[in-house]
């Protein structure tokens, strides 16, 4: 269970001293994602040209491409730890590959279940072809992804990179129920946020870790730097829906609101505003509920707490990932933790 208090009992962790020279993460994982797209859209072999344009709409190579990139540092990291070998196999690329591609199938998913009209600053999926269309592309490019993962021919890695798919199901369900309980309700919140978004990190990170060293200690260690990392970038991410601008986050600010989802800023909101336990309870659903939370939350210390909370979240997992032996893979993950944090879309 995920429960808000037991992080704060976490030691506090300085920030890992080395040798080794600061490294950009983006600069260093660049050269095993070049021609990431281009390999997502082989594996997507579509026959209607349509249905093709849906499933590529979004490996446009103008995302950031995170998800990928921690998952190649997180396999150099452990073949370096394990024998010092420096080069990615192609078996662990191909599990960042997988991953980018789960991702982006519940994206167009997850906007026909919110209605959204925006994602990374252009129109969806769903607004574009129809909400019955995007389904099909989001089931489609699971599908690619499964046969990607197939050929992988690893029992075990199917075993974690499938309880990915069944987290975000699961997850998406937690979002769709709210509870009455204060306390229940924060660790529905942080449960949801591991299944919908860190349970992809940290099971891509792990895979890599098993294809790269038999030590279970090392999977664990990579499973825990994923899960933390993940929780931490959902927090941020619920911070941004109330300090970004639209422009900058490329869709829509206060989206989660006027969906009726409670995250971290309101829940610690209403610790200070109990009046907001209705709204929450109703998923702000009348008339003026959606500004008068938002005001409630940026009254409060919402933001900070949460923003805290996403620190703990990062300490933890530059604590495990210092557990590897240096190299430049390692601290261009804990320089991720950083720049997790400091995000501003």
């Amino acid at each position: 269970r995920f429960h808000h208090t037991s992080l704060f009992n976490l030691c506090s962790c300085s920030k890992t001293v080395s040798d080794e020279k600061y490294q950009d993460p983006f600069q260093l994982g660049r050269k095993d994602l070049k021609n990431l797209y281009e390999d997502i859209k082989k594996e997507l072999l579509v026959s209607t040209a349509e249905l093709k344009e849906m499933c590529e709409y979004y490996f446009d190579g103008k995302g950031k491409a995170f998800r990928p990139m921690i998952v190649v540092l997180m396999a150099r990291a452990c073949n370096i730890h394990h024998n010092n070998s420096r080069e990615v196999q192609a078996s662990q690329r191909s599990v960042a590959i997988i991953a980018e591609m789960i991702h982006t199938a519940s994206l167009v998913h997850d906007d026909v279940i919110d209605d959204a009209n925006s994602r990374r600053g252009k129109m969806t999926v769903n607004q574009i072809w129809g909400e019955r269309k995007a389904v099909l592309a989001g089931d489609f490019i699971l599908s690619a992804a499964s046969v990607a993962l197939a050929r992988i021919g690893n029992t075990t890695i199917i075993s974690v990179l499938t309880q990915v798919i069944e987290d975000l199901v699961r997850g998406e369900f937690l979002q769709l129920g709210s509870k009455e309980n204060e306390n229940e309700r924060f660790a529905h919140y942080l449960e949801k946020t591991f299944k919908k978004t860190a349970s992809l990190i940290a099971n891509s990170c792990k895979a890599v870790s098993i294809l790269g060293c038999p030590d279970p200690k090392v999977h664990e260690i990579a499973y825990q730097y994923g899960k933390n990392v993940g929780i931490a970038f959902q927090l941020i991410d619920d911070v941004l829906d109330f300090t970004s601008c639209t422009d900058r986050l490329g869709k829509p600010t206060a989206a989660d609101l006027k969906l009726g989802l409670a995250t971290g800023p309101v829940l610690f909101a209403c610790r200070q505003f109990p009046e907001m336990n209705a709204m929450i309870m109703r998923r702000f659903s009348k008339p003026g509920d959606v500004e008068r939370a938002r005001k409630y939350v940026l009254q409060s210390d919402g933001v900070q707490q949460t923003t805290y909370l996403a620190q703990r979240y990062c300490h933890e997992a530059t604590r495990e990932i210092s557990k590897l032996r240096p190299s430049p893979e390692r601290e261009a993950l804990i320089q991720l933790t950083e720049m997790v944090l400091t995000r501003d879309k």
